[in-house]
């Protein structure tokens, strides 16, 4: 998967901070994605996952930051056919179950927006019913044949079903983080905006109160100088 991005500033920085590039992609076509990018002002990205067939895709997206807090989604097939389409939406959750073999696009649109960039976070996770099914054959005929009183089968079951609630738990951790990013965004824009109104309202309040200390004084000079 492969992204062009600029952005700068505050968003830059928060970007740094939570950059969760967990690209386990790092052993195969296959793999979990969880990634954090700037899309900028006026853009379009779109980011390419790989699947088997008969496989399932699960695409989750939150937009963390930046002016509205929405952007566009589209989710592409590999023969073609779009799936899925959002619009100006802050975060949705979409299944593709079972999957084709080939490349799924996932495209980012930002282009109704031509000032402000976002900051998004999205999470890919397949699972791979073909790798489960092939593969924990021949690693359990290896078992020694003392064991097979213990129900290989229900060992294997429960073994599975064990990986996918501790991979669930990590993406769960993985979203609650983002979100804590999200609201740490939103807390120190509104701070900022809450400061410079005080401030703004502050001088013009001093500046009413010299005003009409100024007038009042002026009234009362040419008082006196009217009975003189």
């Amino acid at each position: 998967m492969m992204m062009m991005m600029n952005g700068s500033g505050k968003l830059r920085l928060l970007a740094c901070f939570i950059l969760t590039v967990d690209l386990t992609l790092g052993s195969g076509p296959n793999k979990d994605v969880e990634f954090t990018f700037l899309l900028s002002a006026g853009s379009t990205e779109c980011f390419y996952q790989t699947t088997a067939r008969n496989d399932s895709l699960e695409v989750e997206y939150q937009v963390t930051a930046g002016s509205g807090l929405d952007v566009g989604f589209v989710l592409i097939s590999p023969s073609g056919y779009q799936l899925v389409s959002d619009f100006r939406r802050s975060d949705a959750i979409h299944m593709v179950d079972p999957t084709e073999d080939g490349d799924y696009r996932l495209c980012f649109d930002n282009s109704f927006s031509k000032l402000s960039e976002k900051m998004v976070f999205f999470q890919v996770i397949i699972n791979r019913q073909s790798s489960r099914a092939y593969g924990g054959q021949n690693e359990w005929a290896e078992v020694p044949e003392s064991l097979v009183e213990y129900k290989l089968e229900d060992i294997r079951v429960r073994l599975d079903s064990v990986y996918r609630h501790l991979e669930r738990s990590r993406h769960v951790l993985t979203v609650l983080r983002t979100l804590e990013a999200r609201d740490r965004y939103l807390l120190e824009d509104n701070l900022w905006r809450v400061s410079f109104w005080s401030c703004l309202n502050m001088v013009v309040m001093l500046t009413v109160a010299v005003t009409q200390v100024y007038t009042l004084r002026r009234l009362f000079d040419d008082t006196r100088r009217a009975y003189m």
